[in-house]
């Protein structure tokens, strides 16, 4: 049974910060990329271009990209403003697109973003323990 997880890459400093919120505020298991080969089981359930993006898994689905954070903000905030929103967005037919670009626009630029949101990436801890 696979626990919902977020799957990111945990050698940028802009995800790591969304994934240490997530993990500070949900019941979410967080996974790096790095940490793939000691979860086989995650790992097979990914595409095969997995660090494209972030992806959310649960027992019974995968949400890649900007579905994968739609779901992980909507676990963190289930019935509260945000979850509902997500909810009512669901409803419109383009809305999948949009997210989708929303996403790229700022997996594209997390170099810029990471300036304003950054923490450590755990990949980079290890790397600079072994010195």
């Amino acid at each position: 049974m696979i626990e919902p997880t977020l799957v990111y890459d945990d050698d940028c400093g802009f995800c790591t910060w969304w994934a240490d919120y997530f993990d500070d505020r949900t019941e979410i298991r967080i996974v790096g990329f790095s940490d793939l080969p000691d979860h086989p089981d995650l790992q097979e359930r990914l595409p095969e271009q997995y660090e494209e993006c972030s992806h959310f898994l649960t027992e019974d689905a995968r949400y890649s990209c900007g579905a994968s954070i739609e779901e992980a903000l909507r676990r963190y905030d289930d019935g509260g403003p945000v979850g509902n929103a997500i909810g009512f967005l669901r409803n419109f037919e383009d809305y999948g697109q949009i997210r989708e670009w929303g996403y790229r626009q700022v997996a594209d630029n997390r170099d810029k973003w990471g300036q304003v949101m950054s923490k450590t990436p755990p990949a980079r801890q290890k790397a600079d323990g072994d010195r």
